[in-house]
């Protein structure tokens, strides 16, 4: 008897570490597709502002609908200004570049997030670099320069305003788990409705700043692709925040990268992008360093 118990905890747990690796692997899935409707919308006159605002909102409606039965208390604190912050900053950032840029480009550079996690965990969790983290910074460092290699001027520069955009999501990015790793007495239901307030609040203050157009979709099956925007982005970081809480993180990470691959097929199929080879070294070199992440989070202690 107490063998088959032990055999039947074991499948359930090893049922349970499949389902989580599914869930992130949907994530990542989701996020390697995301910037798509956010075009069609573009397409069809919405400005990228205003369709980020929005499909955060009904996402954050969807959230506290679901949550508030359970009591999700959110108090407000200066950790959780500063996380909605670093969120809008980043979901706005994304979706802006990959609006206006190569969305595989705007991903690897985001894909940088790495370096900024060494050099902030450093900042505001006193982590001390050892030499892991210096060679995270190192190949970081590389790819980037390899991929914003500018021959006219003979150095690294962002070529365009959707370079600076994805390389300040994938900063805001790093900000955003460092915070959620200092605020570890945060429940993940307060954190991600306090990441969804954040992007439509810096949504709104860049509207009303005139950065952005305030028309909304005239066309019925637009507010139907808003609306399942909304329950997507809610759903995602449903399944993300349930993987990383079973996947050790060395592992997630790497399954997290499938990302880059789902996103560099749709771009070819859906928007006939493609990189040149030099940005798939850069490209390369950067998903080392988050590779070299992996590594030096699987030799943490637990």
């Amino acid at each position: 008897m107490k063998e088959s118990g032990e055999q039947a905890a074991a499948g359930a747990a090893a049922a349970e570490s499949r389902t989580a690796v599914a869930a992130l692997l949907g994530g990542a899935l989701i996020w390697g597709l995301i910037w798509y409707p956010y075009r069609i919308l573009r397409d069809g006159g919405v400005d990228g502002v205003a369709a980020a605002t929005a499909s955060y909102a009904l996402a954050f409606a969807l959230g506290w609908i679901c949550w508030r039965p359970r009591r999700c208390r959110v108090t407000p604190s200066w950790t959780l200004l500063w996380i909605a912050l670093a969120a809008g900053t980043c979901n706005l950032g994304y979706v802006l570049a990959t609006l206006t840029g190569e969305v595989m480009r705007v991903l690897l550079l985001f894909y940088l997030a790495p370096l900024w996690t060494v050099l902030l965990a450093r900042l505001l969790l006193d982590e001390r670099l050892d030499a892991g983290g210096a060679l995270v910074i190192g190949l970081s460092l590389a790819g980037a320069a390899i991929m914003l290699w500018q021959p006219r001027l003979g150095l690294p520069a962002p070529q365009d305003a959707a370079d600076w955009l994805g390389l300040l999501a994938g900063l805001a990015f790093a900000l955003f788990n460092v915070l959620s790793r200092r605020a570890r007495q945060l429940s993940s239901e307060s954190k991600v409705l306090a990441a969804f307030a954040g992007v439509v609040a810096m949504g709104l203050l860049l509207l009303l700043a005139g950065a952005g157009s305030w028309r909304l979709p005239t066309d019925t099956t637009l507010w139907l692709l808003l609306a399942l925007l909304g329950g997507v982005l809610l759903l995602t970081n449903v399944i993300v925040q349930f993987g990383l809480a079973r996947v050790a993180a060395n592992r997630a990470i790497v399954i997290m990268l499938s990302e880059l691959a789902v996103a560099a097929l749709a771009a070819w199929l859906l928007a006939d992008e493609a990189l040149a080879p030099r940005e798939w070294v850069g490209g390369a070199i950067i998903v080392a360093a988050s590779l070299s992440t992996a590594r030096r989070a699987a030799a943490l202690p637990a």
